[in-house]
């Protein structure tokens, strides 16, 4: 049967990375009542271990369908995350943009996302953005948001045709420790996440890039126990 002439709960595709945010959006998502596809990109990260963990997220958090999606942007390079000739910075400090940043990652994300919801004649899409404990990603700005949503109604036949998509971003305004109290709250197990940028092959995070210090200053804060575990 075509899943867009189905009578089940509307439907949604969730970008799912493996990490924290993103667990949390599709249990966001799941608690709106919608019938959640997950969409991971095996896109050359060195964080491989990731794609494990969101396997993981979709079967726990009752995914409708989970796709992985190879694309392989470790060919362009031009980020510490596809070019195995960059350090992921660990020092905490950098200024403007920095190098764990994969040009436009999040657009091809989204277009990906939003040809399968046309496929699905799903009308929401969602994503992990956060615009306050983050590292400072143009592709997480509330701007940024309202274009693509304005991009995918200009360019889909499902909008011209009465369908709009609405792109969400529930986690963009709120605090690392938030975003945890509301993923527990909704049974979010982020014992089964990865957020390291540069975890191993066991899922195990350094503790020293962006990613982690964000993450267990979170845990921190919400003041729950920290359950990564970490490299030795």
């Amino acid at each position: 049967m075509n899943p867009a002439h189905t009578t089940a709960a509307p439907a949604a595709v969730v970008l799912l990375s493996g990490g924290l945010d993103s667990a949390t959006v599709l249990a966001l998502a799941r608690e709106q009542g919608l019938r959640c596809y997950a969409l991971s990109l095996d896109y050359g990260q060195r964080h491989r271990a990731e794609l494990d963990a969101a396997r993981r997220v979709a079967a726990a958090l009752g995914a409708a369908g989970h796709e992985i999606v190879r694309l392989d942007l470790s060919r362009f390079g031009g980020s510490a995350l596809t070019d195995h000739a960059l350090d992921v910075p660990t020092d905490g400090g950098h200024d403007g943009i920095p190098i764990t940043y994969v040009p436009a990652r999040n657009t091809v994300m989204l277009s990906l996302a939003l040809s399968w919801a046309e496929v699905l004649g799903a009308q929401h899409l969602f994503y992990g953005a956060n615009a306050v404990d983050y590292s400072g990603y143009p592709d997480c700005r509330p701007e940024y948001v309202a274009a693509f949503e304005r991009m995918a109604n200009l360019a889909t036949k499902a909008a011209i045709e009465g369908r709009p998509i609405r792109v969400q971003a529930p986690i963009i305004a709120l605090r690392k420790a938030e975003i945890i109290r509301t993923g527990l709250r909704l049974g979010v197990d982020y014992a089964m996440t990865v957020s390291c940028y540069q975890a191993d092959s066991q899922g195990r995070a350094c503790g020293r890039c962006d990613a982690c210090r964000i993450r267990a200053q979170g845990f921190t804060e919400a003041g729950v126990p920290d359950p990564t575990p970490y490299q030795p």
